[in-house]
């Protein structure tokens, strides 16, 4: 049956299974299994089916706003006056969340789906943002007070089927922008049970898109976010997806060769080559972003309110260099460089994130196309990066050193590397790069919330060899 929570967003039970982690783990103490919700009644068209999965919806915008003429691109199926619908899978995290309040005040019209289980994470292992977040509810509550703009909200599991099928059949969206997906490395090599889970959640969600996408909305556009650690570190000059090889006298264009470090990155590498597949059985259309290591925390809308702000993280499974880097240098804590400190990657600021996906979302694939883009504006080696956070530290009068630590990775620490990704460019991406201005701006927000830096967190804890078959919870003390 469906039922209304008191707030401003209607919650409806729907057909599906229940959101739970029960397959992670034969033991409840690490996953919670239920989730309780005070309601009360409310009638529905669904109230004969079975299942406990929530979604929720906000007002829709011809009940709370004027329309707005949009700025997206144009399809021949929709209406011409109708606002583009924008799906945001995965739009309470650090990517998915800046990325909503963007494409929202840019016109279009957005919904969020999340099952919230990123927040989960946090209390499993005892983390938290360095930034305080508020709830989603509250965050879609505060954007529409202050913007007049409704974000719908569905919470529910991608994983199941008939959740995602009930969604896609409710908002009816034009693309689908999937950040839904366990996004850490760290996290996919703490034991078997985050493995299992990190691939599972991950395949078997971007499978179910796609068949929602080709049962209920043939014309949509996917925008998934990849990875560029897809590609791995080889010895030759990294493509945007595909490479042109000359072998035996014959010559064919094919994809770029993966090399996935962990069961995280490979998730992504299994997700590409599904992706690929249907876009040639199926006719998909879709756009990978094979995106680089991202840092910052602020965009034009998350400043608009502290409700709005971002997570920002800091800790050895979730937090980036960069951003890492920056809390370390705030607290005094010595930059922890894994190795000899020459790992190189593509970086970017969550601005030029937001900006990436909305150039996709204007400019969408051809019915049948798999595009890859290589989404990062900039390159720099972890020793390089550690240099520019010392030089921007010291002129806030920090006192910022640097130590090598064990490297609890499987990677090259010294290698060549040089990745293309021209093509978002050519659409007009003007990106934010990494000067002392915006080291100075992030390293000041990390000083304003430094009270709450956990300093037990910072040195990783999660080590590729010794990852083992019994699930675990990452000890508060890891040197105890």
């Amino acid at each position: 049956m469906a039922h209304l929570l008191s707030t401003s967003c209607s919650l409806k039970l729907i057909t599906s299974s229940k959101f739970d982690l029960r397959h992670m783990s034969q033991s409840s103490t690490f996953y919670p299994t239920s989730l309780t919700l005070q309601t009360s009644t409310f009638p529905s068209k669904r109230s004969r089916q079975r299942g406990l999965t929530v979604f929720a919806t906000a007002l829709s915008p011809s009940q709370g706003i004027q329309s707005q003429s949009s700025s997206g691109f144009d399809h021949k199926d929709t209406e011409p006056s109708r606002l583009k619908r924008v799906m945001i899978i995965g739009g309470d995290g650090y990517c998915g969340w800046a990325t909503a309040l963007h494409l929202s005040k840019q016109n279009y019209e957005v919904a969020i789906v999340d099952n919230l289980v990123r927040r989960l994470f946090d209390h499993q292992l005892g983390l938290d943002s360095l930034t305080p977040i508020s709830s989603i509810h509250n965050r879609v509550r505060r954007w529409k007070s202050l913007t007049g703009k409704t974000i719908e909200l569905y919470i529910g599991d991608i994983c199941d089927f008939e959740f995602l099928s009930e969604t896609f059949k409710s908002f009816e969206p034009d693309s689908v922008v999937h950040f839904g997906e366990q996004r850490s490395a760290p996290y996919s090599m703490i034991d078997r049970t985050r493995a299992v889970f990190t691939q599972h959640n991950n395949v078997i969600g971007t499978l179910n898109v796609l068949f929602a996408i080709k049962e209920y909305r043939e014309d949509c556009h996917l925008v998934k976010l990849g990875t560029m650690g897809e590609y791995g570190t080889p010895n030759i000059d990294i493509e945007e997806g595909y490479i042109t090889i000359n072998h035996n006298g014959r010559t064919d264009t094919l994809p770029y060769p993966k090399q996935g470090s962990s069961f995280y990155h490979l998730s992504k590498v299994h997700d590409s080559n599904n992706i690929a597949f249907t876009c040639k059985a199926w006719g998909i259309r879709a756009t990978d972003l094979n995106q680089g290591v991202v840092y910052g925390v602020t965009t034009d809308e998350t400043e608009m309110h502290e409700d709005l702000c971002n997570r920002f993280d800091y800790d050895g499974v979730f937090g980036t260099a960069l951003n890492r880097f920056c809390v370390q240098a705030a607290v005094g804590h010595p930059l922890t460089v894994y190795g000899k400190g020459g790992q190189t990657r593509g970086y970017l600021d969550i601005r030029d994130t937001v900006q990436c996906v909305e150039l996709a979302i204007a400019n969408p694939a051809q019915p049948g196309e798999f595009r890859v883009f290589n989404q990062f504006t900039e390159q720099f080696s972890v020793n390089e990066l550690a240099s520019l956070v010392t030089k921007v530290g010291k002129k806030l009068g920090l006192d910022v050193k640097t130590i090598s630590v064990p490297n609890p990775r499987v990677e090259a620490e010294e290698h060549y590397y040089n990745a293309k990704h021209t093509k978002l460019v050519e659409l007009g991406l003007k990106p934010h790069l990494l000067s002392d201005s915006l080291l100075d701006s992030v390293l000041n927000n990390a000083i304003r919330f430094k009270d709450r830096v956990d300093t037990k967190q910072i040195m990783p804890s999660v080590s590729w060899k010794k990852i083992g078959a019994k699930p675990k919870t990452v000890s508060a003390y890891p040197n105890n």
